[in-house]
């Protein structure tokens, strides 16, 4: 272990200060717009009729009462004008006031209600951004379109999870991927990363470089185990702003073919069980933090049981059902839980699979910009991508095709 990050300094008596989210009703149009924005997408509800784009999300076209249907659009905008919100009645907004609007003539068509990025003014180009606010709603914010985007931005940061300066567990550092995630938090600036190392501890992990980087604090961790788990976050040794969740278990085999139930079991108690046990030491951890995250990896084979990993899709489908469950309880405590998925991986569970994969790195580099972009769902690869378009497109059919 090399040096800690310097903590944050509080004062132990001061009475904490109440954190309020953003307002969370929607109508449903606006619901499948967040649905879309989780996805990283920018879209509008285009008439099939007059073939007009709106916004906001309506039930039918203002201009011709036809049908809506969702399309992605471009993002480009001119901003036409801009103010300052100086005072507000509601809860979250008077504790971030001053706040910049502004008013955008969209590429896409309309002319919309924008969030500011505080580099931007009258008459500039800009690229419109389709982003999730604390309550998990979507909304259009504005950022300078080429160039280096200013991270600290107040308004910017309550729609993103900055890594920079932050403290990160990292619940499986051992493996292929584990190592990677460490690595591309330590190069964005991660405060303080905790590294859990899975049983029994191995000579070559202590002298690995990686797990040496000045900020990284390896810990004996196994999230099936509640008293490693509750060990290991009594290491952290402050407050917890982000979570990464990357222990899987990998294994072949179907339900009357090969199968091994000592293997399905361990498949569940890690993807499930571990899970749960996992996201509940770390709820309230996560909740106190002004930009707490909980990011987990899943298998692509969750959205459809394959027959040749029968056990570990059943487990990944499980897992994703309780992220999804998991995410619904963070919302009004203002915590994102994100979901990253993945296909086959370049690691020594996958040795004997044929590409494409995706090498750890990229799935790395992949979680950290779905912390700075505040994107709940992100796909990696050709595997994950093409199987969640298909699935989205016709699951049926998917499931037919997948085990064919």
């Amino acid at each position: 272990m090399t040096g800690r990050f310097p903590r944050e300094k509080r004062d132990p008596v001061a009475r904490k200060k109440a954190r309020h989210i953003s307002p969370a009703s929607r109508s449903r149009a606006m619901h499948a717009m967040s649905a879309r924005a989780a996805q990283g997408r920018f879209v509008m509800q285009v008439c099939t009729d007059c073939d007009k784009a709106t916004y906001p999300p309506r039930d039918a076209c203002p201009h011709c009462w036809g049908e809506l249907v969702w399309q992605d659009r471009p993002n480009g905008a001119e901003i036409l004008c801009e103010t300052i919100i100086r005072t507000s009645t509601d809860l979250y907004f008077r504790d971030h006031l001053p706040w910049r609007m502004g008013k955008v003539a969209l590429d896409a068509g309309p002319v919309a209600l924008v969030h500011l990025h505080r580099d931007l003014g009258v008459k500039d180009r800009a690229a419109v951004r389709l982003m999730l606010d604390r309550s998990g709603n979507a909304a259009l914010f504005a950022v300078p379109p080429t160039g280096e985007i200013d991270m600290t931005d107040p308004q910017l940061r309550e729609f993103i999870v900055p890594v920079a300066g932050k403290t990160v567990l990292v619940s499986d550092a051992s493996s292929a991927i584990g190592l990677a995630v460490v690595k591309a938090l330590h190069d964005a600036g991660a405060g303080l990363i905790v590294a859990g190392m899975q049983p029994p501890e191995r000579l070559t992990d202590q002298k690995h470089p990686i797990l040496n980087l000045k900020g990284v604090q390896p810990v004996p961790l196994d999230i099936v185990d509640q008293v490693s788990l509750t060990e290991a976050l009594s290491k952290v040794g402050g407050p917890l702003d982000i979570v990464i969740n990357t222990d899987r278990h990998v294994r072949g085999g179907g339900v009357s073919d090969q199968a091994n139930i000592v293997e399905q079991r361990r498949a569940f108690d890690v993807s499930a069980i571990g899970f749960t046990r996992l996201a509940e030491a770390c709820a309230p951890m996560l909740a106190g933090r002004s930009h707490g995250a909980f990011v987990d990896l899943i298998s692509s084979d969750a959205m459809v049981g394959a027959a040749d990993n029968a056990a570990f899709a059943a487990a990944e489908a499980a897992r994703l059902s309780l992220l999804q469950s998991f995410r619904h309880e963070m919302r009004s405590a203002g915590v994102r839980v994100l979901s990253v998925f993945t296909g086959p991986v370049e690691d020594e569970h996958h040795q004997t699979v044929p590409p494409p994969k995706v090498a750890p790195a990229r799935l790395a580099s992949a979680i950290v910009n779905a912390l700075h972009e505040g994107r709940e769902q992100s796909c990696v690869g050709d595997v994950a991508s093409d199987a969640m378009a298909r699935w989205l497109a016709d699951p049926m059919l998917y499931a037919r095709e997948k085990n064919l």
